[in-house]
């Protein structure tokens, strides 16, 4: 999978993380106490979540599916 560079909020690069449709699902992690929204995906087999990007606004969440060429992404709480 080809790696792109991208720039967080702090303006400090990060490598994007590698995404396989095929054992993973994308998914946002919404706190119940803070509503702070975290985009990542989640392991099919394990549960496992990897953390991709903090999600602040409507945008970031577009900047998620676009990058990734997700067309839905789940919401847990």
């Amino acid at each position: 999978m080809k790696k792109h560079k991208f720039f967080s909020f702090n303006n400090s690069k990060f490598e994007q993380k590698s995404f396989n449709p095929e054992t993973q699902y994308a998914v946002i992690r919404s706190s119940i106490c803070t509503g702070e929204k975290v985009a990542g995906f989640k392991d099919k087999k394990d549960g496992h979540f990897t953390e991709v990007m903090l999600i602040r606004s409507p945008k970031d969440l577009e900047e998620f599916k676009k990058t990734y060429m997700v067309d839905s992404v789940k919401t847990e709480y």
